[in-house]
């Protein structure tokens, strides 16, 4: 049985020949090894689109922002399993990967998502600040968390997200975007009736949403990032393995009880 509508099966992204590799419509030999970066080859092969200098600029930053936060729960996912397995560096990749959700990684897309909206309402006529407050307390009236916003180690501020908007407003790439990431950090403040750290998921949207990224690629670069973090904790982990320690000490820090309310 197929499923979904019949159509042409087309892929814009490249394809190989006996002589030669093609890339987005480009000789990837003849014109894009040597000319782009990494950085800027990712957004080519994301976008279709060769980066501007300030798109290429902040995805550099945004990937430099979000690679490495230090002892977090997918590095030792990844650990124990490579631990488990030394020979399987890619699996342990994927673990830490699997890992990534909007706890851990962030909430860059929801952000987006949320930010969207909000583009969508100031775009009818409501006003930024009053489309901020209106937003957050429908999400706090939902008892829902509200993306982009808490830190369980970054308080008052998330030093990654001030620097991110303190460049973006230095380049003058500060847009809608950024303006209602800015409306919503009150707004939250407002209806929770405490401020709450902007964590670097709320900027890392708001910059990419007003450099032209789609919102469906926004976690994209997290992903990304991430990845190259975990391959540092991977090298570290083959050199200087914790991966075990770090399984024993959970081991000893959690009470075994044989039956409910009885100790072991």
């Amino acid at each position: 049985m197929r499923y979904g509508k019949g159509r042409n099966p087309v892929s814009h992204i490249g394809q190989a020949y006996p002589d030669r590799v093609e890339v987005r419509g480009r000789d990837l030999t003849g014109d894009l090894m040597g000319r782009l970066s990494f950085t800027e080859y990712f957004h080519l092969l994301l976008t279709g689109h060769e980066a501007t200098d300030d798109q290429r600029f902040f995805l550099d930053l945004l990937l430099v922002a979000i690679a490495e936060h230090g002892m977090m729960p997918t590095n030792v996912a990844a650990r124990m399993t490579l631990a488990a397995d030394p020979g399987s560096l890619q699996g342990a990749v994927a673990a830490g990967i699997l890992g990534c959700g909007p706890v851990i990684l962030g909430t860059s897309e929801a952000c987006a998502q949320l930010l969207e909206e909000a583009q969508e309402r100031v775009a009818a006529g409501a006003e930024p600040a009053r489309v901020a407050a209106d937003i957050a307390g429908e999400v706090h009236a939902s008892q829902e968390k509200m993306p982009g916003f808490g830190h369980p180690v970054h308080r008052p501020h998330d030093p990654r997200a001030e620097r991110i908007l303190e460049l973006a407003d230095e380049r003058g790439v500060s847009g809608l975007h950024v303006l209602l990431a800015r409306c919503f950090r009150d707004a939250v403040a407002g209806a929770w009736g405490k401020s709450l750290t902007m964590n670097v998921s709320m900027p890392i949207a708001a910059v990419m949403l007003d450099l032209g990224f789609s919102s469906a690629t926004v976690k994209a670069v997290p992903i990304l990032a991430r990845t190259a973090g975990l391959l540092a904790h991977l090298a570290e982990e083959q050199q200087r393995p914790l991966g075990f320690l770090m399984a024993a000490e959970a081991e000893e820090a959690v009470a075994y009880e044989g039956r409910e309310g009885t100790s072991a």
